[in-house]
């Protein structure tokens, strides 16, 4: 029987409604990216963020929290040009109140305000909630290519039918590669970023701060890193996370930084990650002409059907380089992963 409709009432999130919240986010979403959640991992999300806390307002309805809507912060860069953006992430209508326009109120009255707070909105939904974003002014930018190198072809050509477009809740254990907290430690790869290719694109600005909270702080994802050294300094660094695919196992390469135009480096770390993590086969996604897709590519990375789909909203801002054109952007996993 379905519940009558009732009053429901929108206001900004208080930190008081973190039970609350994480109770309805179980409740409509399951155990998500991490398979749990946890206040450290909400909290880590939502409010340790380096670009800010999240944007997110909450529906109420007879006494309880039936509704949320979360846009975290992000920030990128083109040029000397800095974006605001927010992405749209951890939307949740409890299973009871559904079909009562909860998705929609927020969403429309969150668009009211984040004009004032961010250049535009981002993310990148499934087929199944893609419609809904589209009806209130997201547009399509274009399919962000996805290139995978296989490692054991027979099992992956016998398993492929099950591979999925996103990976399982659970990680897989992993050995001979390094927890990235432990390599992102205060200063350890601050040469290496000083070095590091410059990005011609919209992408997201790759320093010790963010990686030490995107990689090195992030509670049950398991980010993994292969280094490569020269004596005593880190010549090469990439983060990968391993994980389920349907029948399979993947190394989602999330992240890897060599000094501009060093190919071998980058060829070395996507060898070495292939043989630390046991994995079927590796992910990965580099902006176009970058030294990082150059070497994917030598290593053996091809490009699979399909991409990640990304969308914006750009409310009402006039940008240049435009995010609506998808040869503006040079992104990695990293920037487009659900976490």
């Amino acid at each position: 029987m379905s519940r009558a409709r009732t009053t429901i009432d929108i206001r900004p999130y208080r930190d008081r409604d973190e039970p609350a919240v994480l109770s309805l986010l179980e409740a409509a979403l399951g155990g998500g990216p991490a398979g749990v959640r946890p206040s450290e991992f909400f909290r880590w999300k939502h409010l340790e963020n380096p670009f800010g806390r999240s944007y997110m307002l909450v529906a109420e309805a007879d006494g309880q929290l039936v509704g949320l809507r979360a846009f975290m912060r992000w920030e990128f860069t083109a040029g000397d040009r800095r974006y605001r953006a927010v992405r749209a992430v951890d939307t949740a209508t409890h299973p009871a109140y559904q079909g009562q326009g909860i998705f929609s109120r927020l969403t429309l009255e969150s668009l009211d305000e984040l004009p004032d707070q961010a250049d535009f909105v981002f993310n990148t939904p499934n087929e199944k909630s893609l419609p809904g974003y589209l009806k209130m002014g997201w547009r399509v930018v274009g399919k962000v290519p996805i290139l995978v190198r296989v490692r054991r072809p027979l099992r992956f050509a016998t398993r492929v039918r099950s591979w999925k477009t996103s990976g399982e809740a659970r990680s897989v254990p992993v050995s001979g590669a390094q927890i990235a907290s432990d390599v992102l430690v205060d200063g350890a790869v601050d040469g290496l970023l000083a070095a590091q290719e410059r990005s011609v694109g919209i992408a997201t600005p790759r320093d010790a701060t963010y990686l030490g909270w995107r990689y090195g702080g992030a509670p049950l994802l398991d980010y993994r890193a292969v280094v490569e050294r020269d004596r005593d300094r880190v010549a090469g660094l990439s983060i990968f996370r391993v994980r389920p695919r349907g029948g399979l196992v993947e190394s989602t390469v999330t992240e890897t930084i060599v000094p501009a135009g060093d190919t071998r480096v980058a060829g070395k770390i996507f060898r070495a990650i292939g043989r630390s993590a046991g994995s079927d086969h590796l992910a990965c996604s580099f902006p176009p002409g970058s030294t990082t897709l150059r070497a994917a590519r030598r290593a053996g990375f091809l490009r699979v059907p399909g991409g990640m789909t990304l969308v914006v909203n750009p409310l009402g801002h006039h940008l240049d380089p435009d995010p609506l054109d998808l040869a503006s952007w040079a992104l990695t996993v990293g920037d487009l992963e659900v976490f």
